[in-house]
């Protein structure tokens, strides 16, 4: 896959975004967006991957949003936990890591 063909912003098809437990769907729309913001780049390396979002049950937890990614940025594997209190604050938190950690990867080539 390469990032030919893919607007800016736009989430790669071979980026897999799925959701675990009571996830709703505008959540998860967010964090595809935010997701996309990140990998969706020009200049990147070919992407590939899986992000899953996931909310706790309970409502005890002071965080319970959780997300994990395992990325292959051309020949690098970025892998980014986050855990947060809202949706929207995952995302964010996401992308930050997401944003450092391919761009660590990319200057490695």
């Amino acid at each position: 896959m390469t990032s030919e063909g893919i607007r800016a912003g736009e989430l790669a098809p071979a980026v897999r975004v799925r959701a675990d437990g009571a996830v709703d769907e505008a959540s998860l729309a967010h964090v595809r967006e935010q997701v996309g913001a990140v990998l969706g780049r020009p200049g990147l390396p070919p992407v590939s991957g899986e992000v899953r979002v996931t909310r706790a049950g309970t409502t005890q937890l002071a965080r319970p949003w959780f997300a994990g990614a395992e990325i292959q940025v051309g020949d690098d594997l970025v892998v980014v936990h986050a855990r947060e209190a809202s949706a929207l604050a995952l995302a964010d938190r996401l992308r930050d890591r997401l944003r450092s950690r391919t761009d660590r990867a990319a200057r490695t080539r």
